[in-house]
């Protein structure tokens, strides 16, 4: 049974952590904060998020112990990450997962977070959300109204999934067909890195969501590969891809050497297991960021391009 958190209401109070990377511009936390407090939220910062260690927003033990502070305030409703960078995965052995479990809270982020989507869905049982973060979303004043009513909407349980409402011309069905199963995933990069580990969640059943950015098609093919090898692609019921940002080869059409394009590779590495296939969904690194939820169970709709939400996010 996985465990849902209460839902997201105005007036609630947003907790702050920054468990990766620190901000290259701090003031940006301000602004994303100010953001915040205009959508109706109030907002509280951990005690280390404007730390700095080395190429981490502080030291592993202040940023595990802020995590869980925040898991355990009382009056902290939600948690948002400054942004993902890298540095998660360094935290996964020193959390409480009893601990969270019995304080269930929205915990949103995506990208190196993905480490902890990860964690609290195989050891703690929680349902967890891949959506947008202070720096890269809400200190952008401009942030895209889909953004942030997939962000609301979702959190508050209204939600209904992604691809309805989407204006964006880049969903793609590369194979069609409708499959159910529980949502797991998230950057692919940060996935194949847990492989091996104890926080690595089943993908036997389910609808594995994949985004990433800066990945030419040949290291999306490698990773892709890997999955294969372990025999876990071979396990899920759909792959539903986000839009990954700056994962074209620039030297494809300069070169007389053959390149291959992203949708070739996935295309190649997907369509022979036979499950349903969609492309360009509106997740990742992009500004077009929709909040899904990671455990729940949902329908990928291979025939209308569509990511859909079967059951409640939220309690």
């Amino acid at each position: 049974m996985l465990i849902r958190s209460r839902h997201l209401s105005p007036g609630d109070t947003l907790g702050i952590i920054a468990p990766a990377s620190a901000p290259p511009e701090p003031k940006a936390v301000d602004q994303a904060v100010d953001a915040l407090k205009h959508l109706g939220f109030r907002v509280k910062l951990a005690p280390n998020v404007h730390k700095r260690h080395g190429f981490l927003a502080g030291t592993d033990r202040e940023r595990a112990s802020d995590l869980m502070r925040m898991f355990t305030d009382r009056n902290v409703n939600a948690m948002l990450c400054v942004r993902g960078g890298y540095g998660t995965a360094r935290l996964l052995p020193m959390l409480d997962y009893k601990v969270i479990s019995a304080n269930p809270k929205i915990f949103v982020g995506f990208s190196d977070i993905t480490s902890l989507h990860c964690a609290f869905l195989t050891n703690a049982k929680l349902v967890s959300f891949h959506g947008p973060m202070l720096v890269s979303d809400f200190a952008n004043m401009k942030m895209p109204e889909f953004a942030l009513k997939s962000f609301l909407e979702t959190l508050s349980g209204q939600g209904t999934g992604l691809g309805k409402g989407y204006s964006g011309n880049t969903v793609k069905v590369l194979r069609r067909g409708v499959a159910h199963g529980r949502l797991v995933g998230g950057n692919l990069t940060v996935l194949c890195t847990l492989l091996g580990t104890p926080w690595m969640p089943t993908l036997k059943g389910r609808i594995l969501f994949i985004e990433d950015i800066g990945e030419l098609p040949y290291r999306f093919d490698r990773m892709l590969t890997q999955l294969l090898n372990c025999g876990l692609l071979q396990q899920v019921a759909g792959v539903a891809i986000g839009l990954n940002a700056d994962c074209e080869d620039p030297k494809a059409k300069v070169t007389t050497e053959y390149r291959q394009s992203l949708e070739d590779v996935l295309r190649e590495r997907l369509l022979p297991l036979k499950i349903p296939v969609v492309m360009g969904l509106p997740f990742g690194h992009v500004p077009d960021n929709g909040t899904l939820p990671v455990g729940i169970k949902v329908e990928l709709d291979g025939d209308r391009g569509e990511l859909n939400f079967v059951e409640r996010c939220v309690s």
